[in-house]
């Protein structure tokens, strides 16, 4: 299980086995801070009674460790991993509250015979776990239960979620009783009982309390700063990924004041001039005066590239080719960590949902039966409108971002249209979030289900392949504790409106006032001539019809190839 996770841990390996319990913990290592072995995971403390293993960073470490060595602790390396441990014995599970980081573990305590696995409060690190008899299992990737001498089974209706989602949304995995740890939350699993219990340590609380157009942008611009400095933290080398879009422009511009000559940029570029950002990313090149380099997509490169890029993926998403190809160029410029400008839309109202929810909650009106019959036109998108009739948090999100509708879902599956909606509904309470109006109940929806399920796994899995690490300072807990502090009639003025003038005077006017484009490939072309995903049986020879003439987008497409190469041992390729 360790071994199958070795793409993403390339620098070091280890194993800890208590034979009392029948426990194993192992770890695969990419360094970043404290890059002696004294980094070394698992890693032991309290007389070998706590040991850890532990994938992400803590960016206040340090504020942390000054705190625990006034309360008299002793350190022994420079790793921020030491600090979890230390942090553990004074404050038990509730140190989880005090760190600002990402962050994926598992803790064992022999002194009370608890096992605790714990993930960040957004949820940047994946962790997953069966708990199901007398056995556990635990891992930050899905690739890993396969390994495991296990009789694992497929999860029946998987399918469904990812026909409609694109991706598997929280708590769906390929594997039938294989489950996320959630984000801001702590498993403590009794050894050897197996009982569990789940203590929430974080939850973002959307108080709107600032009102006064001045007070948020200073909030907003210092709480930014801080989290990129704290983000450029590292003792191997690290840069950012440069687009040509207001956010990785800001970190950039940002990150120059922290890093001055020794900023390090990287950008993606193509020959098919309508997707390229080059003008952009040169403006910021130019002002920073950043040493960056240029890496060219070609037609050919991506698709003698897909069959990699399948191999990548720990779970199947219509996504993450992009980033891909961004960790692959970062590791051949000799970077270990990237800063990325993920969360930036879902915070700050960047996407057209934002304004799309203004007409939706016209559509909450209408009765589920009128909003069905959309269903019967041709047009797609009247078609998307169908899902406003599951009145709950799923059906709105799925009107702005759904991939296939229900009915075309139930016609790939060979299922019933009742069947599929039915699976939808029983998201319904783990999506039940506070009472939220306007822009925030957008972003609470973008954040918790298009970010957590799609981007951040995306990004994790395709970094960890290409042994990087992406680093995300819009989700630095305290830049998303005072973005959510902003009324929304403050915040979503316009597309960005706070990031914008908190940086107006840096920002350059190309940037920020001009329509946005999103970092996207020229993906309907290639897909074309990729010969490993060329359809076989009727169904996909049908949809590669409507692809090639144009009637069916390149996403929809691609889900059901992938759906259908994606077994229970991953993705096949034959």
């Amino acid at each position: 299980m360790r071994d199958a996770m070795k793409h993403g841990g390339p620098d070091d390996e280890g194993i800890y086995l208590d034979q009392d319990f029948k426990l194993a913990l192992g770890h695969r290592r990419l360094a970043l801070i404290d890059l002696s072995p004294g980094g070394h995971q698992p890693m032991a403390d309290f007389n070998d009674q706590l040991q850890i293993v532990f994938n992400g960073e803590i960016y206040n470490y340090r504020e942390l460790k000054s705190i625990l060595q006034n309360f008299g602790y002793k350190f022994s390396t420079a790793s921020d991993t030491e600090v979890i441990l230390k942090a553990y014995q004074q404050w038990g599970v509730q140190c989880f509250e005090y760190f600002d980081g990402m962050f994926a573990l598992a803790l064992w305590d022999k002194r009370n015979n608890q096992l605790i696995l714990a993930r960040d409060h957004a949820g940047i690190k994946p962790l997953y776990y069966y708990l199901s008899g007398k056995c556990l299992y635990f891992a930050s990737e899905i690739k890993s239960f396969y390994k495991a001498e296990h009789d694992f089974e497929e999860n029946e209706i998987w399918k469904t979620y990812f026909l409609s989602f694109g991706s598997l949304p929280e708590p769906v995995t390929t594997i039938k009783n294989v489950i996320p740890v959630k984000k801001g939350t702590a498993v403590v699993i009794n050894i050897p009982s197996l009982e569990k219990k789940e203590i929430c340590f974080y939850k973002l609380n959307y108080t709107e309390d600032i009102r006064i157009r001045q007070d948020a942008v200073m909030l907003v611009r210092t709480k930014l700063e801080e989290a990129v400095k704290r983000h450029l933290i590292s003792d191997a080398p690290i840069g950012l990924f440069l687009s040509g879009g207001i956010d990785s422009s800001l970190l950039t511009l940002i990150a120059k004041k922290f890093h001055g000559s020794n900023l390090h940029t990287l950008s993606i570029v193509f020959d098919e001039q309508e997707f390229s950002e080059e003008k952009y990313q040169n403006i910021i090149i130019q002002k920073t005066k950043a040493h960056h380099q240029s890496f060219k997509i070609t037609k050919h490169l991506f698709s003698n590239s897909l069959p990699d890029v399948m191999k990548a993926m720990d779970q199947p998403t219509v996504d993450g080719i992009n980033s891909y190809f961004i960790s692959r160029c970062a590791n051949e410029y000799g970077l270990k960590a990237v800063l990325s400008g993920l969360g930036a839309d879902e915070l700050f109202g960047g996407y057209p949902s934002f304004q799309l929810s203004k007409k939706y909650s016209l559509l909450r009106r209408v009765p589920g039966v009128l909003l069905n019959t959309f269903k019967h036109t041709g047009n797609y998108r009247l078609k998307k409108l169908g899902y406003a009739a599951i009145k709950n948090n799923i059906g709105e999100y799925l009107t702005y971002r759904g991939l296939f509708v229900p009915q075309s879902i139930a016609r790939v599956l060979n299922c019933s249209e009742k069947e599929v909606v039915n699976s939808l509904n029983g998201l319904e309470d783990y999506y039940a979030e506070q009472p939220l109006r306007d822009g925030n109940r957008v972003s609470s929806l973008e954040t918790s289900l298009y970010m957590q399920n799609q981007l951040l796994k995306d990004t994790d899995f395709m970094s960890m392949w290409h042994a990087l690490e992406i680093r995300v300072p819009f989700l630095d807990k305290f830049l998303m504790n005072a973005a959510a502090q902003v009324h929304t009639a403050v915040k979503f003025q316009s597309p960005k409106y706070l990031l914008i003038e908190a940086f107006k005077d840096e920002l350059p006017e190309e940037i920020w006032n001009r329509k946005k484009q999103g970092f996207t490939f020229p993906f309907a072309n290639w897909f074309k001539d990729a010969e490993i995903i060329k359809p076989s049986g009727k169904t996909e020879e049908r949809l590669y019809k409507d692809f090639n003439a144009n009637k069916l987008s390149w996403s929809r497409y691609w889900s059901v190839i992938l759906m259908n190469r994606f077994g229970k041992t991953g993705i096949s390729l034959q």
